[in-house]
């Protein structure tokens, strides 16, 4: 792939704005400056500098992030900034989006990316991925909120009762609870069926792939190999 064409790809701009960035000898391909837009380059493995800032090539973006309190799911929020303004402009510019939603005061684990199969996969009910919430509730609880969750509460305009795939009770007011879907603030209706209040809502886990202690919030990073393996064997 020629080197105008690489950047585009990753989100540098226009192809004019790339062709520009390289003609101005701003850019670096394996450590050697390259001022010509129509060399071409071989991608696998390929790493590249941009006014000094290293990158890789990635065909596809996969990355998580640690959503803050007081940010919107969506690419136009209505009132509070979207979660996409956490991210480089390139990551916008190539169009990833977030996989699911968690609500405005809701915090933890967030995944993005502009791999339409990979969004697919974590987001459709079909495959019941299943994500980890730690819920921190009101009113002292012991086993018995756990039992309930598990055995299924009954939410408003809901046919049938709807059950927890697993419920931790940590302390009186901390429970880590496992969802293979995900509705309308269900962790919330979930607890206030159960007789208790959610006070503080934080995303752990999606799958097998838990939210690293080191990424502080507001934070992203891409996602290894690993990471995606992890996400991979997660599945149900």
């Amino acid at each position: 792939m020629n080197l105008e064409r690489i950047l585009h790809s990753q989100g540098f701009g226009s192809r004019k704005l790339c062709r520009i960035l390289i003609l101005n000898n701003e850019v670096t391909v394996n450590g050697e400056p390259c001022d010509d837009p129509a060399a071409d380059f071989d991608t696998t493995g390929l790493h590249f500098t941009v006014k000094g800032e290293a990158w890789e090539f990635r065909e596809k973006a996969h990355l998580m992030l640690h959503k803050p309190a007081g940010y919107e799911c969506s690419l136009k929020p209505a009132i509070r900034p979207g979660v996409h303004s956490l991210l480089p402009a390139l990551l916008r510019e190539r169009g990833v989006q977030n996989i699911g939603r968690l609500d405005e005061d809701t915090t933890g684990l967030l995944l993005f990316s502009d791999d339409g199969q990979f969004i697919h996969r974590m987001s459709s009910p079909k495959w019941k991925v299943p994500k980890i919430y730690e819920v921190t509730l009101k009113h002292p609880a012991d086993t018995r909120i756990a039992q309930t969750l598990m055995q299924g509460v009954q939410l408003h305009d809901e046919p049938e009762p709807i059950a927890a795939l697993n419920c931790v009770l940590i302390n009186e007011h901390v429970l880590h609870l496992t969802l293979g879907e995900g509705k309308y603030h269900q962790v919330k209706r979930m607890i206030a069926a159960a007789g208790n209040r959610v006070e503080a809502l934080k995303r752990i886990a999606i799958g097998r792939l838990v939210l690293p202690d080191d990424l502080a919030a507001g934070m992203w990073r891409w996602l290894s190999e690993d990471d995606l393996a992890k996400l991979a064997r997660g599945q149900t």
